[in-house]
């Protein structure tokens, strides 16, 4: 199965900011084919839909974090991961490198931001 060119994914637990991104999403032409607000229903939903791109959140519920749900979507899928999170803490941003992440946006983020990020990582 192949990556879905203009999928994203959605792993974010806060409901208010799922929707915002959503809307974001949607708004720049992009189907959202899925939302998750923990690391397994992630990684299940990116290996059903197959999204070209995933949007994590880093503290997700549950005892999995977001960390645990890019490498697990990364090995099975090979999505391109766009870490979306509000911590700046050194430890935080580390662990987030163990995936080797497209990008990292810190929140809050605007829809430029996330537009110019995802059209960069597309290229």
């Amino acid at each position: 199965m192949t990556l879905a060119a203009e999928s994203v994914l959605i792993v974010e637990d806060e409901y208010l900011i799922a929707e915002l991104l959503s809307s974001m999403v949607e708004r720049m032409g992009l189907t959202v084919c899925g939302m998750a607000a923990t690391a397994d229903e992630a990684a299940e939903l990116a290996r059903l839909h197959q999204p070209r791109i995933v949007l994590m959140d880093v503290r997700l519920q549950g005892r999995k974090d977001g960390v645990d749900a890019a490498l697990a979507i990364h090995a099975q899928v090979g999505s391109l991961v766009i870490f979306v999170t509000g911590s700046q803490e050194p430890a935080t941003v580390a662990r987030i490198h163990l995936d080797h992440p497209a990008a990292i946006l810190f929140k809050p983020v605007s829809y430029g931001q996330l537009r110019k990020t995802i059209q960069d990582v597309s290229a």
